[in-house]
């Protein structure tokens, strides 16, 4: 045990030694995908999107919904939206004006399989 600092103990392991990473690394092109799917929801605004639209009643809102509950402008909203959907964690679907939107379940599944493929199941701790 080396010299506690500030009264708390730093165990000494100067002995072991780094085992180099034996885990491949996933390819270039899936971790742009994943990278740009893990921001589009790393934003306040568009976590709270994907939350109502997951509460809705019929699971998809109406982007008119999301200004009124948002208390954003339109045009915010949709940008929102936008960057959602091209990260392909929306669906889309036009009804006459308005856009209503879903959430794509089988992309936020293969998003944390493919981010976390060992699962909270295997967690250490």
């Amino acid at each position: 045990m080396a010299t506690p600092l500030a009264g708390i103990p730093i165990e000494d392991v100067s002995e072991e030694r780094c085992v180099p990473c034996s885990g491949l690394l996933i390819d270039r092109d899936e971790v742009e995908t994943l990278s740009a799917r893990l921001k589009a929801m790393a934003d306040p605004t568009r976590l709270q999107i994907v939350h109502l639209i997951h509460q809705a009643p019929a699971g998809e809102l109406c982007v008119c919904d999301l200004t009124e509950s948002l208390d954003l402008a339109q045009p915010t909203v949709s940008r929102h939206l936008k960057i959602l959907t091209a990260a392909g964690l929306l669906r889309r679907e036009q009804r006459g004006t308005w856009a209503w939107f879903s959430i794509r379940w089988d992309a936020l599944q293969e998003l944390r399989k493919r981010a976390f493929p060992r699962g909270i199941d295997s967690s250490p701790y």
